[in-house]
């Protein structure tokens, strides 16, 4: 990611990879820089808080990285355009869109290969939930097998199924399922819920339909793609080596990133490829995931899955399987914009008066 930022700059930005090993990542924050603090006299030090971790809960507190995000509602992000901020010693840094849309921008060179080549300057961005992979039903089995544990009786409404694959964990457990009576019996059960959910995930060797082939057209176009998810790397490693998929990812954004909502996740994806925001698209299939790509500029192709179609009309494009995609369909997302860098403006004149119409006038 360096190299993508200082290749257009002298100097550059570190653009937030975790610099802590994974096993410390759980129990170490860092505090979000404030710009009212950012003066030279009235600066803070950067501190580090350490969670507490108590014996009891140690367990819990294990597979609470990972997973627990899966059953969380995360926040869209970039909702004016707002990104990271990185600390660099002059002071603190913003990189939002407009940043990375300028200094991401093509070279020369560049420009006249990707004219001859236009496959060459997008980039893919891929979520793994309902997209990579087939984690709805994940998620339904975790639920079903936690049910099956406690002699629970989970309800076959359609809307508390809504609720089972969408809505936070806490709220699923005290409010649609009333479970769990004190808030120990409550833990436990989160807690294993992470545990079956973690232990399927081990056992998911099958990637969505088509979406292998899809990837194999694209890297013969030489796309760059990369895949985002709330997992630790090693479970995404290990996962797409299964699949066998790991080939077609140049990049992978995950939890050691330290990302804080769907629209970071996609502008790091976009750094780790060197393309600019405006030039990727994202493949989702959750309506909030498209809003987050349209607020970083990107555009967003849907699939029709976890929701329906008409909850996805705000995509730019909407398909039903990857069998139906083809590498012009990306050309013709961007057929709008055009390749303008290249075409001929027309100069206006600057200050030209305007003329006069001349009128005789015949006195009597």
């Amino acid at each position: 990611m360096k190299g993508a930022l200082s290749a257009r700059g002298s100097t550059p930005v570190p653009f937030s990879p975790t610099l802590l090993p994974s096993r410390f990542h759980a129990k170490l924050r860092f505090l979000r820089f404030n710009h009212s603090s950012s003066g030279i006299h009235g600066k803070k030090p950067l501190r580090l808080v350490k969670a507490c971790v108590s014996d009891e809960n140690r367990r819990f507190n294990e597979f609470d990285s990972a997973p627990r995000r899966v059953f969380l509602e995360e926040a869209i992000g970039a909702e004016y355009g707002e990104g990271f901020e990185t600390f660099r010693p002059e002071g603190p840094l913003k990189v939002d869109v407009d940043f990375l849309n300028d200094r991401l921008q093509e070279g020369f060179l560049q420009r006249i290969r990707y004219t001859m080549k236009p496959d060459e300057a997008y980039g893919l961005i891929f979520s793994w939930e309902n997209v990579v992979a087939d984690t709805r039903s994940l998620k339904l089995s975790a639920w079903e097998q936690l049910a099956l544990e406690s002699g629970k009786v989970i309800p076959g409404d359609a809307s508390v199924q809504k609720y089972l694959l969408h809505a936070d964990v806490d709220h699923v457990l005290k409010e649609v399922l009333q479970w769990g009576v004190g808030g120990d019996n409550l833990n436990e059960l989160k807690c294993r819920l992470f545990e079956l959910y973690h232990e399927f995930l081990l056992n998911l060797s099958e990637p969505s339909e088509g979406l292998k082939d899809w990837l194999d057209a694209v890297t013969t176009s030489r796309i760059p793609c990369a895949v985002v998810s709330s997992f630790e790397r090693k479970y995404m490693v290990d996962s797409l080596e299964r699949m066998g998929l790991k080939k077609f990812f140049q990049a992978i954004v995950c939890e050691e990133d330290g990302m804080e909502s769907i629209a970071h996740r996609l502008l790091s994806a976009a750094v780790k490829l060197d393309r600019k925001p405006s030039k990727c698209v994202v493949f989702e299939d959750d309506p909030r995931g498209i809003t987050a790509a349209h607020n970083c500029t990107m555009m967003a192709v849907a699939l029709i899955g976890a929701h329906p179609a008409y909850h996805l009309r705000q995509a730019d494009l909407t398909v039903s399987s990857f069998k139906e995609l083809s590498v012009i369909n990306l050309r013709r997302l961007f057929a709008a914009k055009g390749s303008a860098f290249m075409d001929l403006q027309k100069q206006v004149p600057e200050g030209t008066p305007s003329r006069r119409k001349l009128t005789m006038d015949t006195i009597f």
